[in-house]
C-alpha cells in the first residue's frame, strides 16, 4: 500500500422564488422550515440557522438517514484475528508480559480485510457479520481487490479484470444481506488514479467499478460504505479529488475514509476531511487512527516513511464518538502489527502479521 454519523442534510442555496403568489410561497417556506426543524429534532441534530423565510436545510444526494448512521454504535472485535492468536501463543509459551502488550491490539475492534478470491471468501464474510450480529456489534470490513491494485507497489494484486471484480463484490454484497456492517472501500484506489498511475481508460474503468460496488453494497440497508480518499499529504489539494470521487459514486456512499494504513495525525486528517467535506456538500468521513499516535515519520533520503517506519505508535482507540460533527468514527482500519511490505528491517510481505513491529507500536 503506497500512501496511506454519515453524510447529513446538505444546505440548499438560494431563496424560494416568490413568483406571482408571494403569500403562498412564504407560507410554503414556513412549512418547510418547520418540517426541517422537526425532522432534525427527531434525529437529535441542531436546528438549522434560518436567515430568511426560505433558508431551509434539505437532504442532498449523499444523505443516508435511513441507515441509522455510526454515532454511538458499538464496534465488533473479532476474536480470531492475528493479534488474538499471538496472545494465545505467547501465553502458552510463558511470554505473559509480551502477551499482555499485544492484547492492547487484540482487544480492539480492528477491520477485517478481504483482498482476494481465495476459496470461501464470501463464507468468511458471512461468518464475520453473523458473529457480529449475534454479539450486537458492528463489524468493520475493508475491501481491497480492485484490478491493478496498488499500481505494482508493495500490495500489488487485485482482481484479474472488471468482470472478476464485479463478481467478487456481488458475492460479498450477498453475504452481507440481512446484517449491518461498515465497509471501507478500496484504500488508495482513487488517490493513485488521481496521481496518474493509470491511463485515462483504466482510470475511468476504476471509477465505474467503485460506483458499481457502492451501489451493490448499499442495496443492503444496514451497510455503511466509506470510499477511500487518501490522506492529507498525498493529494494535498482536496479539490483535485472531487471529480474522481463523484465519478466513483460518493453521492451514494455514506462518506469517505482517510489515512488508511498511514500515520498522519488525527488533527491533520480532521482538518483535511473538513475541507473535502465542504467541497462535497457536507459528506461525513472516518479516519484510520491505528498507527498515528506519534504522527508520521520524518521524510529523508532512503527512508520509506510510509512503509513500516520505526518509532510509530498506536493512535486513538476505535470509537464512534469522536466529538467532531463530520467525523463519524476513528477506526483501526490497518491492523496494527501487519506489515506494509518487505521494505527493509526484516519486514515480511505486505499484510503479514509481524509481532515485533506490533510490540514497537505498543511501546
Amino acid at each position: 500500500m503506497s500512501r496511506h454519523a454519515r453524510p447529513r442534510g446538505l444546505s440548499a442555496r438560494g431563496l424560494l422564488s416568490r413568483g406571482v403568489w408571494p403569500l403562498a410561497a412564504a407560507g410554503l417556506s414556513l412549512v418547510l422550515v418547520i418540517t426541517a426543524i422537526v425532522v432534525l429534532s427527531l434525529r437529535g441534530e441542531d436546528s438549522p440557522v434560518v436567515t430568511g423565510p426560505a433558508a431551509v436545510s434539505v437532504p442532498g444526494p449523499a444523505a443516508s438517514g435511513a441507515d441509522g448512521g455510526l454515532a454511538g454504535q458499538q464496534l465488533y472485535a473479532d476474536p480470531k484475528g492475528a493479534a488474538a492468536e499471538q496472545v494465545r501463543a505467547w501465553e502458552s509459551a510463558g511470554r505473559t508480559a509480551d502477551a499482555a502488550r499485544i492484547r492492547k491490539i487484540a482487544d480492539q475492534p480492528v477491520a477485517t480485510w478481504f483482498a482476494d478470491e481465495s476459496a470461501g471468501y464470501a463464507d468468511r464474510v458471512r461468518q464475520l457479520v453473523t458473529a457480529a450480529t449475534t454479539a450486537g456489534r458492528l463489524p468493520v470490513l475493508t475491501l481491497y481487490h480492485i484490478p491493478n491494485r496498488d499500481c505494482s507497489g508493495q500490495s500489488a494484486g487485485g482482481a484479474a479484470d472488471a468482470t472478476a471484480y464485479r463478481t467478487w463484490v456481488r458475492a460479498i454484497a450477498a453475504a452481507l444481506r440481512g446484517h449491518r456492517a461498515v465497509i471501507v472501500l478500496e484504500p488508495d484506489a482513487i488517490a493513485q488514479a488521481v496521481e496518474g498511475c493509470l491511463d485515462d481508460r483504466a482510470a475511468k474503468e476504476r471509477y465505474a467499478l467503485l460506483a458499481e460496488a457502492i451501489g451493490a453494497l448499499r442495496e443492503n440497508p444496514g451497510v455503511l460504505v466509506y470510499l477511500d480518499a487518501g490522506n492529507p499529504t498525498w493529494i494535498t489539494d482536496p479539490s483535485r479529488m472531487l471529480a474522481a470521487l463523484r465519478s466513483s459514486g460518493i453521492a451514494r456512499a455514506s462518506g469517505f475514509a482517510l489515512n488508511v494504513a498511514n500515520f498522519e495525525t488525527t488533527a491533520d486528517n480532521v482538518a483535511y476531511g473538513t475541507r473535502l467535506s465542504g467541497l462535497l456538500g457536507g459528506a461525513h468521513f472516518v479516519v484510520d487512527t491505528s498507527r498515528n499516535g506519534n504522527g508520521p515519520a520524518r521524510k529523508g533520503a532512503g527512508n520509506k516513511h510510509w512503509c513500516n517506519p520505526p518509532g510509530r505508535a498506536l493512535g486513538d482507540p476505535p470509537t464512534t464518538r469522536t466529538g467532531v460533527p463530520l467525523a463519524d468514527a476513528y477506526l483501526w482500519v490497518k491492523r496494527p502489527g501487519e506489515s506494509d511490505g518487505a521494505c527493509g528491517n526484516g519486514a515480511p510481505p505486505a499484510g503479514q502479521w509481524w509481532p515485533e513491529y506490533a510490540l514497537g507500536l505498543i511501546r
